[in-house]
């Protein structure tokens, strides 16, 4: 018999029954700068993206509102026994040493020290959890299910999954990596049917949509950007923005905008005046709200799932998408509610350049000055199917 000590926990309330018919607690084990809390959010977004409610329980929030004020590694001893100890997998000194240096000398615990004091006192931490901690014993918990991961990812070992939401995790972790690198988002240039404020259809770019595929080919140009990986929709607005990158670029069915079924290419006058209940069910649960004959923003999150997978595997990667799509991909990567998702903003002609950081994503907002129309439709006030036309289209966009 042994202890093991908890650092983040994720829980999962079985809330998706498709999914799973019981919670499901995930326990992050591994030594101090092992990358548990990284793993920890990035699975809490991926999860939560998915439609799984999932939440994160981290010791050292506990335990410094337990305690206040941080004072030393002395809390840390083994025969200290008012502390638990919680662990991961990595015996690569230069990682340990990035991750201390980029994480943890600027946690609550070091506000006010020197950073070669706060590391060494880290290293002296991570001495005292070493007393103590026990790893996972390949043949003593050969019962428990489980995936080891070495060094941030060089090898996996995978035990005992027993279900569709530990299968779901396994296959995450084994695509995600730590090497730095850019995600460059961008709708389209502005297409024929955006000046005429029509949803969905497959228009070519509008002359100022043409102005904005050459304004984007030179930034990325400018960018000098190492093995740059560009995909686009198989619909023609991104295709040919894409053809003035003068870069290879990968179409894929998955990132097509979302099918707006018996509205597509109808205005949001003529969807207000020809399904007003519609109109008005849609701005009630813009999330969960399909279509008649297409798709909701939860079939799209769906969709986009194998998508989100290959990026994670990637380097840098420009996604030339549409602006529910690229909704649903900001969402995931800067950790927005369903609730949140469909009114994020996406303007035309506006490059998005997110970089993954130590728990999260720096967003940078870079418009490349090329006049387009609004096609953001802010979250309406009043959402009662009996309310008149005025207030059903009070949010619309202008158009011509």
């Amino acid at each position: 018999m042994y202890s093991r000590f908890l650092r983040s926990v994720l829980f999962s309330p079985a809330s998706v029954p498709q999914l799973t018919n019981s919670p499901t607690l995930i326990v992050m084990v591994g030594l101090p700068a092992r990358g548990k809390t990284y793993i920890s959010k990035k699975l809490s977004r991926y999860l939560n993206w998915i439609g799984v409610p999932t939440k994160v329980f981290n010791l050292g929030q506990y335990r410094r509102e337990a305690v206040q004020s941080y004072k030393n590694f002395e809390f840390f001893r083994p025969d200290n026994e008012e502390v638990f100890f919680v662990e991961s997998i990595c015996d690569d000194p230069d990682i340990i040493a990035q991750n201390i240096t980029e994480v943890k000398v600027s946690s609550p615990d070091y506000l006010n020290c020197d950073k070669d004091e706060a590391q060494a006192d880290f290293l002296k931490r991570i001495e005292c959890y070493k007393q103590t901690y026990v790893p996972l014993d390949d043949e003593k918990d050969r019962h428990l299910s489980y995936i080891k991961i070495f060094n941030v990812g060089s090898r996996y070992l995978v035990n005992r999954v027993q279900d569709h939401i530990q299968s779901r995790i396994v296959y995450y972790l084994m695509n995600i990596h730590v090497t730095p690198r850019s995600i460059f988002l961008s709708r389209h240039g502005e297409s024929e049917l955006n000046l005429l404020g029509r949803i969905g259809g497959d228009s070519g770019l509008s002359p100022r949509g043409h102005k904005y595929a050459t304004a984007l080919g030179g930034f990325i140009k400018g960018q000098h950007i190492k093995d740059l990986k560009v995909w686009t929709s198989h619909m023609k607005r991104t295709i040919q923005t894409a053809e003035h990158l003068g870069i290879p670029y990968e179409q894929w069915k998955a990132l097509n905008e979302i099918d707006a079924g018996v509205c597509e290419e109808l205005t949001y006058e003529d969807i207000q005046e020809n399904h007003p209940e519609e109109f008005a069910l849609r701005d009630q649960d813009k999330y969960r709200y399909r279509y008649p004959k297409g798709e909701s923003y939860e079939d799209l999150v769906h969709r986009l799932e194998p998508v989100i997978m290959e990026l994670e595997r990637q380097e840098n990667v420009l996604v030339v998408c549409h602006q529910a799509v690229m909704r649903c991909l900001l969402a995931y990567l800067l950790d927005k509610t369903a609730d949140e998702l469909p009114y994020l903003k996406c303007p035309l002609h506006t490059v998005l350049k997110l970089t993954p950081v130590a728990y999260g994503c720096r967003v940078e907002h870079i418009c490349l000055n090329i006049e387009a129309v609004n096609t953001h439709r802010e979250r309406p006030g009043n959402v009662d199917v009996t309310r008149n036309p005025e207030e059903a289209l009070k949010t619309i966009p202008d158009h011509f």
